[in-house]
């Protein structure tokens, strides 16, 4: 069996022949503190990670993004992305950014129905396909991060602040900013799907630390009906694709509803959030988990055998069936000692079931 094929089908909990392990996303100072270990940066393949991420490629449709900014002066170190979205950087941050909105404050709905939003390259299908087919030929599936679906995109262009206040109010320009970017995601998924892409990675955190971001009310309303779109219009191109869905935080409200609308995969279902046991009992066996190893406590402050202990219990939760990819929950901090990493690794490599 090829990690791509042990790896789907531990999705689909038809189970496994090897654990699933998924290293995450390492922060800078932890790829330098790997390279000066080993001489080179394949974290990837050092863990035997069974996927490969890829992407459509989308390019902007603006020519000067500052005018994208009329109500506000960027700071000259801005980065702005292809949907106008800037990001500038503060001094004593690590890793974190200011985000700057362009369609932040009193604009019209004019505005927000031609606001520019960036559109596959033209030849973002035949590039995918190339990659797809060469991670298939080396036995590794291939995943499409599409996560910022409706939500996060749409308030990163907005304004969290004054998305929910159009939402919560009724106010159309929600409605025509939050159905533009929907159609942007199908066009994106169903040209991901058209690839042959195993696994799709959706995503917008609605979750937080101990509670839901907003109303369930609120997401039935606005969010719901939306992915539900986005995941159908994938679905009607690759009827077999694994939808993976991203939220931090406390979403237990929300589970029976993401199962509802199509989701197979949660992530990163986060145990200072909400425990994996509640977890199981609402939604085991319907749908499959990638995380639940904590990046806030387990992984930078236990230790490696605190680690182990966490892997082996939540892959005999899961049980024979598999339903589960053992990964960090975040990036993988500075705080993260190697030794840690490593029980991780030989926990998922020495799991006798």
């Amino acid at each position: 069996m090829t990690p791509r094929q042990n790896l789907l089908q531990a999705l689909r909990r038809q189970g496994y022949s090897q654990v699933p392990l998924d290293c995450g996303n390492f922060c800078a100072s932890q790829v330098d503190a790997f390279k000066a270990r080993f001489g080179h940066t394949r974290i990837l393949e050092f863990f035997n990670v069974p996927f490969r991420s890829c992407g459509v490629e989308m390019v902007k449709t603006w020519d000067d993004a500052r005018r994208l900014y009329p109500r506000e002066q960027l700071p000259p170190d801005a980065d702005i992305n292809a949907w106008g979205i800037a990001h500038s950087h503060r001094p004593g941050c690590y890793h974190m950014t200011r985000m700057h909105h362009p369609l932040k404050g009193d604009v019209t709905r004019d505005e927000v129905a031609t606001y520019p939003l960036p559109r596959p390259a033209p030849d973002a299908l035949a590039r995918l396909q190339g990659q797809v087919s060469a991670l298939h030929n080396q036995g590794l599936a291939a995943m499409v991060g599409m996560a910022c679906t409706v939500w996060e995109i749409a308030w990163y262009i907005r304004s969290m602040e004054d998305l929910m206040v159009d939402m919560l109010s009724g106010d159309e320009r929600a409605t025509v900013h939050l159905d533009r970017v929907t159609a942007n995601a199908i066009e994106r998924i169903q040209l991901a799907a058209r690839s042959g892409v195993d696994i799709i990675q959706l995503g917008d955190d609605i979750g937080m630390q101990s509670t839901i971001m907003m109303s369930q009310e609120l997401w039935r309303e606005w969010l719901k009906p939306r992915l539900a779109a986005v995941i159908r219009a994938g679905r009607e191109v690759k009827p077999d694709l694994l939808i993976f869905y991203h939220s931090c935080g406390y979403v237990l409200p929300f589970l029976e509803e993401l199962v509802e609308v199509g989701v197979d995969i949660l992530n990163p279902v986060q145990p200072e959030c909400m425990k994996f046991e509640d977890v199981l009992a609402r939604v085991g066996g319907r749908i499959s988990f990638w995380g639940t190893i904590g990046t806030q406590t387990t992984l930078p402050f236990g230790t490696p055998q605190d680690v182990r202990d966490a892997v082996w219990a939540n892959l005999r939760r899961c049980g024979p069936a598999g339903g589960i990819v053992i990964a960090p929950t975040h990036m993988v901090e500075p705080e993260v000692p190697w030794a840690n990493l490593l029980a991780m690794k030989e926990a998922c490599e020495s799991f006798q079931g």
